[in-house]
C-alpha cells in the first residue's frame, strides 16, 4: 500500500511569526522541545506510516535543515529505493524559479513523483507538532474516490482567520473553501495542511495555471478551483494532537506544555517514536545545589541553580544562583550567576550575564516594532546575543542575533516592548 505513496513535504516557509528565531533558519528547523526540531514530527510520522520515499521542498534559509537531515538515516531514509530528497528549486533552462507558493513549488517536483511511480501524493507542512498514522487517511481517499482529501480538525471560532476553512455535505464531500476567512460564520473547519492527492489529477490540475488564472497556492488557487471543476474532494476528520507553532505564543506554550505531569503528546512512545539527529553529548548533570521541577532538560545540560517549568536544549550551562522559569534556552546558551530568566525564549549561544534580570515588567505593554508578534510577555533574545552583566530587560522586548553590551544603553535598562 505505502509504497506506491510518496510524501512531499513543505519546508521552505521562512516563518516570520516567530521572529528572530526564524532569522537564520527555515520555521520546520527550530529547535522543539529541547533536542528535536519542528520537522521531526513530520519526518518520523512518515516513517512509522510507512511511507519511506520523501522529498522535502526547501526554499528560505534551507541550510540549517538540509545539515539536520543529512542523508536521512536517524528516520532510516537512507535507502538504495526511495529514502530522503532535498528538493530546493533552481534556475532551469524552462525559466524554473522561486517557488510562488505551496502548489507552485509541487508543480515545480511533479517530477520526483513520477520518477518514484507515484498513485498518490502525500503532501505535508514540515512545521507542525503531532502525531499521526497517515495510513487511515490514505484509506478513506481509496474509499472514497477521492481526487483530493483534506485532513481537518475543529479550531476556536476567534482563530479561523489563520485557516483555510471549509463546509461540507453529509457524506463528508467539501462543497465550500474559504482560505483564512475575515468573517466568523464560515464555520470552524480547519484544513490540517495534510492533503492526499491522486498523481494524475494534481498533475492536470496544476497544469492548467496562467497569468490570469494562477494555481500557486493551494488554499488560494487549486482547491477553490478543484470544487468548482467538480472534483471529488473529502474531509478527513482528525481528532488527535496537532499544533500549527507558527507565533510566538503558541511555540512557548507547546513547548512548555510538554513539562505537564500527563502531557498532551508522548515524546518517547516506543510504538510511535519521534526521531532526530541527536548531538552526541554526556548525560545531563546537577549539582547537589541544583533544584529542577517540571522541566526538559536535554543531554549536555549542567544545572547548578534553580530550573522551574522550563525547556532547555542541549549544553546549556545554569550557574549557581541562577533563576530560570517558565522559559525555553536552547543549544549552549550560559546562564551566569544570580542571573533570572522569566517567560523568555532564548535562541543558541546565548549569553547572559551576572545578575542580569531578563522578563520583569508588564505583560500588557506590546513590543513597539512588532505588537501583532511580540504581546504576551515573552522576551526573545537571538542567537549568539550577549546580554551584559546586572542588565534589566522587560516584558515582550526582542534583542536580535549577535547583540552585545556596545548595543545595550549605558545603565543597561531596556524597557517592555523595546527592541535591541
Amino acid at each position: 500500500m505505502a509504497n506506491r505513496t510518496v510524501a512531499l513535504i513543505l519546508a521552505g516557509g521562512a516563518g516570520t511569526r516567530l521572529t528572530v528565531l526564524s532569522e537564520e533558519r527555515a520555521k520546520p528547523a527550530v529547535p522543539f522541545a529541547g533536542k528535536f526540531r519542528i520537522i521531526d514530527f513530520t519526518l518520523s510520522n512518515c516513517v512509522n506510516s510507512g511511507i519511506f520515499t520523501v522529498g522535502v521542498l526547501t526554499q528560505y534559509r534551507p541550510h540549517s535543515l538540509n545539515d539536520h537531515i543529512g542523508i536521512g538515516k536517524p528516520w532510516d531514509l537512507d535507502r538504495g529505493r526511495g529514502g530522503v530528497r532535498i528538493l530546493q528549486p533552481y534556475q532551469g533552462r524552462r525559466g524554473q524559479q522561486w517557488y510562488a507558493g505551496t502548489a507552485d513549488a509541487i508543480y515545480q517536483n511533479l517530477d520526483f513523483l513520477q520518477e518514484n511511480r507515484a498513485d498518490m501524493a502525500l503532501i505535508l507542512s514540515g512545521d507542525h507538532i503531532y502525531k499521526m498514522d497517515y495510513r487511515p487517511m490514505l484509506e478513506y481517499h481509496r474509499e472514497q474516490g477521492a481526487d483530493l482529501t483534506i485532513a481537518v480538525m475543529p479550531v476556536p471560532i476567534e482563530e479561523t482567520d489563520r485557516f483555510g476553512i471549509m463546509q461540507v455535505d453529509e457524506d463528508g464531500r467539501i462543497v465550500q473553501f474559504y482560505e483564512k476567512p475575515k468573517e466568523r460564520d464560515k464555520g470552524n473547519l480547519a484544513s490540517m495542511g495534510i492533503y492526499v492527492f491522486n498523481t494524475h489529477m494534481l498533475a492536470r490540475r496544476l497544469g492548467e495555471g496562467s497569468a490570469n488564472s494562477p494555481r500557486a497556492d493551494f488554499g488560494q488557487h487549486v482547491i477553490p478551483a478543484m470544487i468548482e471543476a467538480g472534483d471529488r474532494i473529502f474531509a478527513y476528520k482528525y481528532e488527535g494532537y496537532w499544533v500549527d507553532v507558527g507565533t510566538i505564543d503558541s511555540y512557548w506554550a507547546t513547548n512548555l506544555a510538554l513539562n505537564q505531569a500527563a502531557p498532551p503528546l508522548n515524546l518517547y512512545s516506543d510504538n510511535w517514536p519521534i526521531r532526530t539527529k541527536s548531538e552526541e553529548r554526556p548525560p545531563a548533570k546537577l549539582d547537589p545545589q541544583a533544584k529542577v521541577s517540571s522541566s526538559l532538560l536535554a543531554n549536555g545540560c549542567v544545572v547548578r541553580g534553580l530550573v522551574v517549568n522550563s525547556v532547555l536544549g542541549p549544553g546549556v550551562y545554569i550557574s549557581p544562583g541562577a533563576v530560570v522559569k517558565d522559559s525555553i534556552v536552547m543549544n549552549d546558551a550560559w546562564i551566569g550567576p544570580g542571573a533570572l530568566l522569566d517567560k523568555v525564549i532564548t535562541d543558541k549561544q546565548v549569553v547572559v550575564g551576572a545578575g542580569a534580570v531578563v522578563g520583569v515588567g508588564e505583560e500588557s505593554v506590546a513590543n513597539e516594532q512588532m505588537p501583532d508578534k511580540l504581546n504576551a510577555g515573552i522576551t526573545v533574545i537571538g542567537k549568539r546575543a550577549f546580554i551584559p552583566d546586572g542588565a534589566q530587560i522587560g516584558r515582550n522586548v526582542l534583542v536580535n542575533s549577535g547583540r552585545d553590551e556596545s548595543d545595550f544603553p549605558a545603565d543597561k535598562i531596556v524597557a517592555d516592548g523595546k527592541t535591541i
